[in-house]
């Protein structure tokens, strides 16, 4: 069958990952892989007809191969955090892996943060090992005098990743991570030297990153349908959550007796945390209330059609938002808005409140005999002060946005 058969650019993630199962999953256990664990490459998928599918999720769903298998489609779901099933067969490698997670264990990175790194690691070990013959890479840092050759052996798998990544963002992650591990055996004494620090640079020097306007939040709000679209806009340009984490919102994490309503938190992508509800406290009341009346509702704000799943994921939501930028024909540099930009305009919003904040003391400050109002805020302030005033900046801003009152 030939790829253009497949439409691979018409199918939501949802079909995709179908697609995967009753597709791909029995072809690789003809193979006599595990489908229900063991991670495709890109090769096996251009050598079986299937190089199409990189290109949708890349394009269409904003993942990489990696990401879509472990995140979408769930191979190596069993696979314990605390003991990671590596692609290599080096043991000295794969004890030094361990000894590294443990210590990024005891920072304040989320676990879904550690499982991405791993899965990164994995995939360059994975090449090196292929382009190599060994994933000895400790052994190959121990002496200076093999500087060069090794080297040239990490700018041989960064080449391979480079035709693989279409994204810079992800280019940026792989190198800052492959970097990191590097650099954290030179700093245990492990290696001599960090190959990485001398590769081509995959020169995609960051981009500033556009944000919605605060009319275009308020076309979005007008061209919400129902409690549930009005929930997404909310939930990204109000109170400035990911995608993952608003899909995944469950009544557990609502805090709306509390004098300041506020959402909760086990675990964000730099671990616990809350997020005030600073405006849209009746948008969220009335998605509960729509939602209780169901039978055998599990508390999810966005529950999933799809009986394998309990809420959305982040790239429904993600299509959602989309199709409301469309409905209301918003534009940000002449493409459609993601989500993550209305996750920008909640910090630029917040941004501004502050500064509003700060030239309000700017009296205050003169009076003190000082010319940095930022000296009045942080000395002089109770903490409960400077988050009330805070709070009723940010809500004015917020309140313009979505009641059409005025441009900030």
């Amino acid at each position: 069958m030939s790829e253009q058969t497949y439409n691979w650019s018409r199918k939501s993630l949802d079909e995709l990952v179908e697609f995967y199962e009753h597709e791909i999953a029995p072809e690789r256990r003809r193979e006599g892989y595990d489908p229900n664990q063991d991670i495709l490459t890109y090769q096996w998928l251009v050598d079986h007809g299937y190089s199409g599918l990189q290109y949708a999720v890349r394009e269409h769903h904003g993942m990489t191969l990696s990401e879509f298998f472990e995140q979408a489609v769930g191979l190596g779901d069993d696979v314990s955090a605390d003991n990671p099933s590596w692609p290599i067969d080096n043991e000295q490698t794969i004890e030094y892996l361990e000894q590294y997670f443990r210590s990024q264990q005891r920072g304040s990175a989320a676990e879904s943060t550690l499982q991405s790194k791993r899965s990164r690691l994995g995939q360059f070990l994975r090449h090196y090992e292929d382009l190599h013959g060994t994933a000895a890479i400790v052994s190959r840092i121990t002496d200076v005098t093999d500087q060069p050759k090794e080297i040239q052996r990490v700018t041989a798998v960064f080449d391979v990743l480079d035709t693989e990544l279409e994204s810079n963002d992800s280019k940026r992650r792989y190198r800052s991570d492959i970097d990191d591990l590097y650099s954290w055996l030179v700093d245990r004494g492990y290696g001599a030297f960090n190959p990485v620090r001398y590769d081509h640079e995959w020169d995609v020097a960051k981009r500033d990153n556009p944000a919605l306007a605060p009319a275009q939040v308020g076309s979005l709000v007008a061209a919400a349908d129902g409690t549930e679209e009005q929930l997404i806009v909310l939930g990204l340009c109000a109170w400035g959550l990911r995608r993952s984490e608003l899909a995944s919102l469950h009544t557990a994490n609502v805090e709306l007796q509390a004098e300041s309503p506020y959402l909760t938190f086990e675990t964000r992508k730099n671990g616990p945390g809350t997020v005030a509800l600073i405006y849209g406290q009746d948008g969220l009341r009335d998605r509960i209330a729509q939602l209780s009346g169901r039978e055998e509702w599990g508390g999810y704000l966005f529950p999933s059609p799809d009986a394998r799943r309990e809420h959305v994921t982040g790239e429904t939501l993600n299509r959602r938002f989309k199709s409301i930028a469309a409905r209301a024909d918003v534009r940000v540099r002449g493409e459609r808005p993601t989500s993550k930009m209305g996750r920008r305009f909640w910090y630029s919003a917040y941004a501004d409140a502050v500064e509003t904040v700060i030239d309000r003391l700017q009296s205050v400050a003169h009076e003190q005999g000082s010319s940095d109002p930022m000296v009045v805020f942080r000395n002089y302030l109770s903490e409960e002060k400077r988050r009330e005033y805070l709070r009723d900046a940010m809500y004015d801003r917020l309140a313009a946005a979505f009641e059409h009152e005025a441009e900030f």
